[in-house]
C-alpha cells in the first residue's frame, strides 16, 4: 500500500470504454486493452474506497476518472472536452504495485 500510493499503480485492463464527448466526435463505446500507470493519488483514492466500502462500480468509476486523466487526456495535452469516461464489460482488471 506505501508503494502504492508513493510510485502510482499500474492498471492493465481489457474491458469496454464509453464516454461523454463534445458533439461532432465519436464517443461510441469499444473494446480496448490498455496499461497505464495511474499517479499515486488513484492508488490513495482506491484504498480509501476500498476502506470505506466503496462498491465495485465505485472502484471502477475511480479507475475509468485516472484513465480519462492519463490515456485519454494525455494529462492536458487533448481531449479536454471528453468527461464522464466509463469502464463496462471488464474482460480482465489486473492492478500492480
Amino acid at each position: 500500500r506505501q508503494a502504492a500510493t508513493s510510485t502510482g499503480i499500474t492498471v492493465e485492463t481489457r474491458a469496454r470504454f464509453g464516454y461523454t464527448a463534445p458533439i461532432g466526435t465519436t464517443d461510441d463505446g469499444r473494446f480496448r486493452r490498455l496499461t497505464v500507470h495511474l499517479p499515486p493519488q488513484y492508488a490513495q483514492r482506491l484504498f480509501d474506497a476500498r476502506d470505506a466500502g466503496a462498491s465495485d462500480q465505485q472502484m471502477r468509476q475511480i479507475i475509468a476518472n485516472g484513465f480519462k486523466e492519463v490515456y485519454f487526456q494525455d494529462g492536458g495535452a487533448r481531449a479536454m472536452g471528453l468527461s464522464d469516461v466509463e469502464i463496462n464489460d471488464i474482460d480482465y482488471l489486473d492492478l500492480d504495485y
